[in-house]
């Protein structure tokens, strides 16, 4: 036994050396999450405490579960709550969707000059800051701004969309859209790669039309990097983006667009509650891993990979 773990020590110190370019290679990555994401969530003690700047993290006081308690006592939360929860699912039902069909069209291109030049105009928009992105819509659709403009030039009468409740939702999903659409087109591409032309051969000798062909070559052939990529996007239902809808977010608009996001940095950043919006950003990582674990075991038990 012990000849044994001896044998599988040197094995794996052989192959930590012969592997030594990659590991460092990866090691930028490796100190990243470790300082930014794992070393951080100490603090999730915080939750379980009266926490007073002052004091520190060890010499506050214990409260328990109190914290938690607040958070289903809120009269404010469970509305925060519907509304990120309805605009992810916003964003998961067109947002999560629309790359997939910007890659099966620009697959579909057959002239590469023209197809590069597609890609390189939808990829454009991610580069933006969403402070730039919130100060371009704001110059379109503001009470006087272009659009508006535009429309009484032709007679037409204004439309409100910046202080409009009913629109406020649609509209950030639509910044979404066009911000990461090209982008999240990219791992949709690289899987379309994969897929071996011999298939699309056999289904044209079949008599199947181009639309026929994405149906069962395309979509098959790329289908368990979708629901990979789904499962992710679960983890993250609760999060829609805090700084997109902070910017966009006005006191008209406050009733459907105030998120878990916004109302956390309120209570934590403005009002110096740290410890309650702790248990509430503990409570969404806490439902992400649930959705992931879930979504993953249902994407197992019908034969796909899954994440892990």
């Amino acid at each position: 036994m012990e000849a044994h773990k001896k044998v599988r020590q040197h094995t794996g110190w052989h192959r930590l050396i012969k592997e030594r370019y990659l590991w460092l290679m990866a090691l930028p990555g490796i100190v990243y999450f470790l300082l930014y994401k794992y070393i951080p969530m100490l603090g999730i003690v915080i939750a379980f405490k009266k926490y007073i700047p002052s004091k520190g993290f060890l010499k506050s006081d214990w409260v328990g579960l109190d914290n938690f308690q607040r958070i289903f006592d809120s009269p404010e939360i469970g509305r925060y709550f519907m509304n990120t929860v309805i605009i992810s699912f916003y964003q998961i039902v067109f947002a999560f969707t629309v790359p997939i069909v910007i890659a099966i069209l620009l697959n579909e291109l057959k002239f590469e000059f023209f197809k590069k030049i597609v890609q390189t105009l939808l990829y454009l928009p991610h580069f933006l800051s969403w402070v730039v992105v919130a100060g371009i819509f704001y110059l379109l659709f503001q009470s006087d701004g272009q659009v508006n403009h535009l429309l009484a030039s032709w007679g037409m009468q204004p439309i409100n969309i910046l202080s409009n409740e009913d629109n406020f939702r649609g509209m950030l999903v639509l910044q979404v859209i066009w911000k990461e659409s090209g982008w999240g087109t990219i791992i949709y591409l690289a899987a379309l790669t994969g897929i071996d032309p011999e298939l699309y051969e056999a289904a044209k000798i079949d008599g199947a039309g181009r639309l026929r062909q994405i149906v069962h070559v395309t979509l098959p052939g790329i289908r368990s990097t979708i629901i990979i990529l789904f499962i992710l996007r679960l983890g993250t239902v609760l999060d829609v983006g805090f700084e997109q809808v902070y910017l966009m977010l006005n006191s008209t608009v406050s009733e459907v667009g105030e998120v878990l996001d916004t109302y956390v940095y309120r209570m934590g950043v403005v009002n110096g509650n740290f410890s309650f919006t702790t248990a509430v950003g503990l409570l969404k990582g806490i439902v992400g891993m649930i959705l992931i674990v879930g979504a993953n075991k249902i994407a197992r038990t019908f034969g796909e990979k899954g994440v892990y």
